[in-house]
């Protein structure tokens, strides 16, 4: 990995909060009222990090079912009631952003919607009241380049120059194609079984993991990682 790192872009999904989990209860409920089996694995591979209209390809595909507008309004109403209930920010993450000594952002698959009430109830949304760029605001979703490189020129730094943190295979497809210095996020729920070593200088399991790695770009006062 290169050094000069002026900005973190931060996946939202799996890497700032423990969502993919709940996501993927809401996507197994939908999809067994419509007569199919989701497994874990298959969310994963096909719908981590992807946008709506991926995920209704896969399922039209794999499943031979058309999700209807009633199934998209009854995944996301469910969804959003289960982040009013569970949804964590991911272990670490708010005492990092308070210890970063250099910009950053968000960029992230999900809607407007929902990426507001997620950050929202993980308090997470006093560190990002701007600098959220989401899937609507581009032509292509991942794993095109197009939301991180769109992410890059608000910011004002050049690909090369930024770190794109991501948990899903989509997103880490798009952060290569943007020319990004691109870090995998292993710590959240749904990655457990899948979490290389931190030896791996591609990827980190634990936020603390990031600040043992990163030193280079925390304020120095900031050594613990408490929240």
């Amino acid at each position: 990995m290169k050094k000069d790192i002026q900005l973190i872009i931060f996946d939202c999904d799996g890497v700032l909060i423990d969502s993919e989990v709940l996501a993927m209860r809401m996507w197994q409920q939908v999809l067994k009222e419509r007569g199919a089996t989701l497994t874990p694995a298959y969310f994963v591979d096909q719908f981590l990090g992807k946008s709506v209209q991926i995920v209704e390809q896969c399922v039209e595909r794999d499943f031979g079912i058309t999700l209807k507008p009633d199934d998209f309004a009854m995944f996301h109403r469910r969804l959003l009631a289960s982040f009013s209930a569970h949804l964590q920010p991911t272990e670490g993450i708010t005492s990092l952003l308070k210890a970063l000594a250099v910009p950053y952002c968000l960029a992230t698959s999900s809607p407007v919607e929902r990426t507001s009430q997620a950050l929202f109830c993980t308090s997470l949304d006093r560190f990002f009241p701007h600098h959220r760029f989401t899937r609507s605001q581009v032509k292509r979703g991942k794993p095109a380049p197009d939301l991180f490189l769109y992410a890059a020129q608000c910011m004002g730094v050049a690909p090369a120059h930024c770190l794109v943190i991501e948990d899903s295979p989509a997103g880490l497809e798009a952060a290569h194609a943007a020319g990004t210095q691109v870090l995998r996020f292993t710590g959240a729920s749904h990655l457990k079984y899948l979490a290389r070593s931190d030896s791996d200088e591609a990827s980190v399991s634990s936020w603390q993991a990031f600040r043992a790695r990163f030193p280079a770009l925390l304020k120095h006062h900031s050594i613990k990682d408490t929240e």
